[in-house]
């Protein structure tokens, strides 16, 4: 389809009013898929936001039921939802803020057997994810598959913001934490975290993945937000000669 229907233009028209987006830029995020790797806490805010924008496909893959405990940060969830998957839970809520979009939710965990047959058709790859060996392997997937990955993190009041170009040269997840580093074993569960904090990130993937698909940035970006002071400070992105996902050597 190359237009909005009169009612798509009814629901975006505050896109509609920015040069940045306009109705071109709308179409273009029609037209795109996204995938979320992860539906908890940073996963819920990206999806919410992903699909009031009205990004035309939305794949999101978690194979976690819903807990109490989630219930402090993880706002796509409610009270009744409590021991349903999280996929069938997130569509349904996704599927009544908007249904003129396509959701796939896979109830499955991501593996190095079907990472390439969830993510082929993806435009643009989220890690939302909990866990380093699932992050270790969407890097090196979307690194092999000239795919963008926006990946977010946040652990007690520190959040963290990246993105990883790998449509052009670019350093990788694993050089900025390496594979032996020690930081894979810290976690939410062992070590808390502020709930707003997980929206404020997550909202800047949704962000991000926006920004992107509308031609807005490109390149590579990592930078780290303090949920105290809420200052947010950029860093500089080099490739490691020695990660062992792309290393020079």
């Amino acid at each position: 389809m190359t237009e909005l229907s009169d009612k798509e233009r009814l629901r975006y028209s505050r896109h509609l009013l920015l040069k940045e987006v306009g109705e071109q830029g709308q179409l273009m995020l029609k037209q795109a898929h996204v995938a979320v790797v992860g539906c908890g806490g940073l996963g819920s805010p990206a999806l919410f936001y992903l699909a009031a924008s009205g990004i035309g496909r939305l794949t999101f893959i978690d194979n976690d039921d819903v807990e109490l405990s989630n219930l402090q940060r993880q706002i796509l969830y409610k009270i009744n939802h409590l021991g349903q998957g999280k996929t069938r839970a997130a569509s349904k809520v996704l599927a009544s803020l908007n249904n003129e979009i396509t959701l796939t939710p896979i109830n499955a965990r991501l593996t190095q057997d079907n990472v390439a047959e969830l993510l082929n058709e993806a435009d643009i790859v989220l890690d939302c994810s909990d866990n380093f060996n699932t992050r270790y392997l969407l890097n090196a997937y979307c690194r092999a598959a000239n795919k963008v990955l926006i990946a977010g993190a946040a652990i007690a009041t520190q959040g963290q913001l990246m993105c990883f170009d790998f449509r052009a040269e670019s350093p990788c997840y694993a050089c900025v934490f390496p594979m032996d580093s020690q930081a894979s074993t810290e976690n939410c569960d062992n070590f808390g975290v502020i709930s707003p904090l997980l929206g404020i990130i997550g909202a800047q993937q949704a962000l991000l993945t926006i920004n992107v698909l509308l031609g807005h940035h490109q390149g590579s970006l990592f930078s780290v937000l303090d949920g105290l002071s809420l200052q947010q400070k950029p860093y500089r992105l080099t490739k490691n000669s020695e990660c062992e996902c792309c290393g020079l050597k």
